[in-house]
Order: structure tokens, then C-alpha cells, then sequence
């Protein structure tokens, strides 16, 4: 028995599962720091620091930690300066992971709606996937700052499966975190996962999705045996 049924409308994470925007994350981070007079942290400590949006970003670069909270004139002085290196730098070093673009298209041909939901603010988000050559494939995107809630808040989901009219257990989220599983759970959507991407370093198993899938690609294998 497949472990997911066929959805009427499947959502996508962007990083982490779609795109690897981990390079230019780590440039802006430790450009930042530079900027700050602070030493810079390394692709390395970068890549266990995203998926949560880039407020929660500049938090972790400040204080290190996975969980810190910064003093507040130091975040004050921080953000700004990621923001304005990160809107010149949001798809210079980014790349689509392998598979993406041949599971987008299985999925766009088999006539699946797709959507689009990230914890990214729009202004990044957009031009991200335009610049990457995924943007029309969705049919709605929803960014970090859409709603008043964000991942792993269930609005977000739910805001889709509302604009597909298709109710959330005939609904699919596909991404790579804690956070995306926490949503899907949340919204009563079905959760498949990619076990590539940004989950703090843990294992996506451990997060019990219902199903776990090398590439975008090999959703296609899924669907096919989904009743």
C-alpha cells in the first residue's frame, strides 16, 4: 500500500527542497559579520543555521547558536545589512537540486496543481524562483511574509488548499524540515520529504513523514502506486 494517496494539489518548500540557497546565504551571512567587525562562520555553520527565515538567521550568526537570542541594538545594526546584501545576492549562488527540474515537469504534465509555501519574505522569494526558471510552474506561492503566520504555523498551507478548493487531506507538502512536517501535520495535510536539505543536522526520518523521497523526481514513483 503507498503510503500517500493522490492529492488534488501538492506544495512545495523552496529551501532545502527545491533550491540549495545555502551559498548565497553564506555570503551575505559573513559579509554581514565583516561588515559588524565580527569574524564570518563558513558554509558549514550556515547550512545548519537556515529554514527558518532570515530574521531567525541573523540570530544564530549573532550568537552562534542554534536557539540565541541577540542583544537588540546588535540585531538592529545586523539585519539591515543582510537585507540590503541579500536582495543583490539572492540568486547568484543558488542552484535548483538535482531532480527538481524533472519532477516539475512529471508533475506539471500529470496535470498536478502545485503551490508554492516558504518561510522566505516574498521580495526574495519571487525573484528566486524566476531567476532559477521555476516560478510559472506554481500556481500560487506563498512567502514568509503573505500571511501574519509562517511554518510550521498551518496557515500557510491552509491558505493554498483554500485557494486550490481542495480540502487538506487530499493535499500533499513537500519539503525537507521539522518545520515543513509540523505544518502538514498541523494543516491534515500529507507530508513527503527529501532528506537533503536544512534540518539542523537530524536525520528527516526522525520527524516520521509520510514518505521520504531521494529527489522531487522520485515523487513520480509515489504518485504512480497512489491510489
Amino acid at each position: 500500500m503507498a503510503a500517500i494517496s493522490k492529492p488534488g494539489m501538492i506544495l512545495i518548500d523552496v529551501d532545502g527542497t527545491l533550491v540549495d540557497s545555502v551559498p548565497d546565504l553564506t555570503f551575505c551571512v559573513d559579509e554581514m559579520m565583516k561588515q559588524l567587525g565580527r569574524e564570518p562562520w563558513g558554509e558549514a555553520r550556515v547550512r545548519n543555521w537556515v529554514g527558518n527565515g532570515v530574521e531567525r538567521l541573523v540570530e544564530r550568526a549573532l550568537t552562534g547558536e542554534l536557539d540565541g537570542e541577540p542583544d537588540k541594538a546588535a540585531y538592529d545594526a545586523a539585519y539591515p545589512i543582510f537585507l540590503e546584501l541579500y536582495a543583490d545576492n539572492t540568486s547568484k549562488r543558488s542552484r535548483l537540486y538535482p531532480g527538481v527540474r524533472e519532477g516539475l515537469d512529471y508533475l506539471t504534465g500529470a496535470g498536478y496543481r502545485l503551490g508554492c509555501v516558504t518561510n522566505k519574505a516574498e521580495r526574495f522569494t519571487v525573484p528566486l524562483l524566476k531567476d532559477l526558471g521555476v516560478y510559472d510552474d506554481f500556481r500560487i506561492v506563498v512567502s514568509g511574509d503573505t500571511l501574519p503566520y509562517k511554518k510550521p504555523h498551518p496557515a500557510p498551507l491552509l491558505h493554498a488548499a483554500q485557494f486550490f478548493k481542495v480540502a487538506p487531506e487530499k493535499s500533499l507538502m513537500v519539503g525537507d524540515s521539522i518545520s515543513d512536517v509540523k505544518a502538514a501535520r498541523a494543516a491534515g495535510f500529507m507530508i513527503a520529504c527529501v532528506p537533503y536539505g536544512y534540518n539542523h543536522g537530524d536525520d528527516i526520518r526522525l520527524a516520521a513523514p509520510d514518505v521520504v523521497i531521494e529527489s522531487l523526481a522520485g515523487l513520480r514513483a509515489e504518485l504512480e502506486q497512489a491510489a
